[in-house]
């Protein structure tokens, strides 16, 4: 029986124009728990996004933010990586450098901008709903940095092989989405951050499962028996999961489902 279930948000959970975890799945996320079954988000968004968009949950999930960056459960912090100083300020000056390139740096208890254009201070305020601090520049930044992003709303696959060529020699560089590129420490991503929870709790990942639509999804798959990528995910993201699926609330209805059968 599966004792612990993972999943990605963005494409993943929430797909298409849906913004907003649905009501079924809180509920069946709720049942899940009671049978002693974890849920975790495991996202590149932040920790204070994550809390907000589990509400009514979100004090019995656990937390995989920025990429495995950061591993909250229970207000405790179980794992956190940070940038060097200056390995971060090279690379948002490089991001700042690069035409139609936004940077979104990630503290533990706020999104730091340098904004281009007003609009996408607007649309990490009002689209991601992210909190958001605007700065001049890096040196305004006094707590350390768990992730750098970069943005482009024109997608970045003309640019990620440039920046991850540039930079993954001091950083785990992986695309997240259309429109974005992360940038972690080295030695950090989701799948690492699942078998931090694995070993602490003492989880086998025959007994584990994860969803996932994108490259940064990946080492989860590696992590999990009952690894699931999304149906629109792209090929080669689907061939290195065990299992397709349309929808993660549907699969754990049939998780649901098979603990009341078993009772």
């Amino acid at each position: 029986m599966v004792k612990l279930i993972a999943s990605d948000i963005d494409g993943t959970l929430l797909t298409g124009e849906i913004r907003e975890i649905s009501e079924k799945t809180i509920q069946l996320i709720e049942k899940l728990n009671k049978e002693g079954i974890v849920f975790v988000a495991a996202s590149g968004r932040t920790y204070s996004n994550l809390k907000r968009l589990f509400a009514p949950v979100c004090d019995d999930i656990m937390y995989i933010c920025e990429n495995g960056a950061l591993v909250k459960y229970k207000n405790e912090t179980l794992f956190k990586a940070v940038f060097e100083a200056d390995v971060a300020s090279d690379i948002i000056d490089g991001i700042l450098k690069k035409d139609n390139c936004e940077v979104l740096i990630s503290g533990e208890n706020t999104s730091y901008l340098i904004p281009k254009e007003d609009s996408f201070v607007d649309h990490m305020k009002n689209f991601v709903k992210n909190d958001v601090t605007v700065v001049s520049k890096f040196e305004d930044i006094k707590e350390p940095i768990l992730k750098i992003s970069v943005y482009n709303k024109f997608g970045v696959d003309d640019v990620c092989d440039y920046f991850d060529s540039k930079w993954n020699a001091v950083a785990q560089c992986t695309v997240s989405g259309k429109c974005w590129q992360d940038f972690v420490p080295p030695n950090v991503d989701k799948g690492s951050a699942l078998e931090l929870i694995q070993k602490k709790y003492c989880i086998e990942s025959d007994v584990t499962m994860c969803f996932g639509d994108n490259y940064n999804d990946l080492t989860m798959f590696e992590k999990a028996h009952f690894s699931y990528a999304m149906s629109t995910a792209k090929s080669e993201i689907r061939a290195r999961a065990r299992y397709v699926t349309m929808s993660v609330e549907s699969i754990l209805s049939d998780v649901e489902k098979m603990i009341n059968f078993n009772l």
